[in-house]
């Protein structure tokens, strides 16, 4: 008689190690869950071990590990200027020894740190930039510009009939 699937013991000899069962989709892949695994111990560092203190005002956006796990991209968010913000980056590169020797030791399941290459995070920038420009047009602007067929008398086709424009 077949027997069924074992789902508790596995086919190793000594050991009888619980081993669950999870579909592929269920868990990102193993680059994944190291480069979020790198962003959460790095801002941590950041905030309790780095002592320079143009860090302090920073923050990691986001980690891309290579799938060999040798190399990692951190980028960097921070407020300020452009210089700033670019020392920012200068210090975290400076600090690149010390964070992969605390990198060493707190991730447990990686043969070494992986080597870091840091990058400003222009995205937030950005958006406020991007932000900021949409707040100082006169409402309706991007309405008319979208139609160009409206002539000036018209009302605008984002304005409701009868009401005053906010």
């Amino acid at each position: 008689m077949p027997h069924a699937k074992s789902r508790g013991r596995t086919g190793n000899p000594g050991g009888s190690r619980f081993q669950p069962v999870l579909s592929p989709s269920s868990r990102p892949p193993r680059p994944e869950r190291i480069a979020e695994q790198l962003r959460q111990e790095l801002s941590t560092l950041m905030l309790t071990e780095m002592k320079d203190p143009r860090v302090h005002l920073a923050s990691v956006s986001r980690v891309s590990i290579a799938p060999d796990l040798r190399t990692a991209t951190v980028m960097i968010s921070a407020v300020g200027d452009d210089p700033e913000r670019r020392a920012v980056v200068d210090a975290m590169r400076h600090a690149e020894g010390y964070l992969r020797a605390q990198l060493g030791h707190r991730l447990e399941n990686l043969k070494s740190a992986p080597h870091l290459q840091f990058q400003l995070d222009e995205s937030i920038a950005y958006s406020v930039r991007m932000s900021t420009m949409l707040r100082e047009l006169a409402p309706g602007t991007v309405l008319r510009e979208l139609d160009p067929g409206a002539s000036p008398g018209e009302p605008d086709p984002g304005t409701v009939p009868g009401e005053e424009p906010s």
